[in-house]
């Protein structure tokens, strides 16, 4: 009644196999993964916020974020 051995295990490998074929097994794997990845940026993004407390903006991984240049010399000027 002790722990597994590593046979133990093997057969109980084989018997998920056998039962579930491995083509599910790595739909099953990969759904998982995403998911989790999905877990940790939404985890992410719920962190991020301004100084206001305001949640910060989304920014979208499809479109590129425009660069903006500040004019230092004009600041001062005024």
């Amino acid at each position: 009644m002790g722990s597994f051995s590593i046979w133990h295990w093997l057969v109980v490998l084989l018997i998920v196999v056998l039962v579930f074929g491995t083509k599910k097994l790595k739909n099953l794997g990969s759904d998982l993964g995403a998911a989790v990845k999905g877990f940790k940026d939404g985890m992410a993004q719920g962190t991020t916020s301004d100084s206001n407390g305001a949640p910060a903006p989304q920014v979208s991984a499809d479109k590129t974020a425009e660069k903006t240049t500040i004019d230092v010399d004009a600041k001062t000027k005024s």
